[in-house]
């Protein structure tokens, strides 16, 4: 049976508690997940220490953001089987829990000045299970208020949107790809792509598949465009890359959700992934 392998939980900012995720998988038919929350090392080790649960396999995975400073946008490394003791990825996570915290608590603190009823304690109880404070956590504590009917609403875009910049968007400074590729590969893990049409990251992929920097591509992921899943898995033939599919389920907290199963990787292609790790595990 297939596997559905890019899920979040609220190890990072998902909605629903990692331990919910493996029944929800196997409600409809699949057999392996991987569950890859954001710079944190919560759902690598919980699927090391959960390695099947409700009948599912779990892949112990996390989502590594990069920053491509060429083209000035965000990169995301679906990264699979990391050593948990690796000191690189300890650190990488580290340093985007602080960054990520130090921003998100400025904001809520410029919210309060907006919204009197709003108290930065109230979204942090949405930060207990990962420990990170999110812009979905601070919505969340919004919604709870009565101040927005929902996440990814009007108030968001203008608390934390992009173009126009939201009024109090504080964006954590993000590592270079390249030096977050080096980290996911001294972890030993199976690296691959993440969704390229969320960020239009289809030059980067391009350069990056040429030099042969990673081993697969995310190419079935609800976001990815028609165009870039045809070059995508054109790409993965050519190069021998892994083919792979994910929902990106976060529940609730998304603009436009999606249940887990939406995307899907074959079983042989987790066999790829699962035989690469063995390889570089004992190499």
């Amino acid at each position: 049976m297939p596997g559905d392998l890019h899920n979040h939980s609220t190890c990072s900012d998902g909605s629903v508690p990692i331990y919910r995720l493996p029944l929800m998988a196997a409600r409809v038919g699949l057999d392996t997940m991987a569950i890859s929350d954001h710079d944190t090392l919560l759902s690598v080790q919980y699927c090391y220490d959960h390695p099947q649960q409700d009948g599912v396999r779990l892949i112990p995975a996390t989502e590594l953001t990069g920053y491509d400073y060429e083209r000035q946008h965000r990169v995301h490394l679906l990264t699979y089987w990391p050593d948990p003791e690796s000191p690189a990825l300890r650190a990488h996570c580290d340093i985007m829990r602080q960054r990520r915290n130090e921003c998100c608590l400025q904001s809520a603190k410029e919210i309060e000045a907006i919204y009197p009823q709003f108290r930065t304690e109230q979204a942090l109880e949405y930060a207990k299970d990962s420990g990170v404070l999110f812009k979905s956590g601070i919505m969340q504590a919004l919604q709870q208020l009565g101040l927005c009917d929902g996440i990814y609403t009007d108030l968001y875009h203008k608390l934390f949107g992009w173009n126009p910049r939201g009024i109090v968007l504080h964006s954590p400074e993000y590592l270079p790809v390249r030096e977050v590729l080096a980290t996911a590969k001294a972890s030993g893990a199976v690296v691959v792509f993440a969704h390229p049409t969320v960020y239009k990251s289809m030059p980067l992929v391009r350069e990056l598949v040429k030099e042969g920097m990673i081993d697969g591509i995310e190419v079935e992921h609800p976001r990815n465009s028609p165009e870039d899943k045809a070059e995508c898995a054109a790409l993965c033939e050519e190069y021998g890359l892994i083919h792979t599919g994910g929902t990106d389920f976060h529940g609730s907290n998304h603009a436009h959700p999606h249940p887990v199963g939406t995307c899907i990787t074959q079983d042989d292609q987790i066999a790829r992934i699962e035989e690469l790790a063995y390889r570089r595990k004992h190499r």
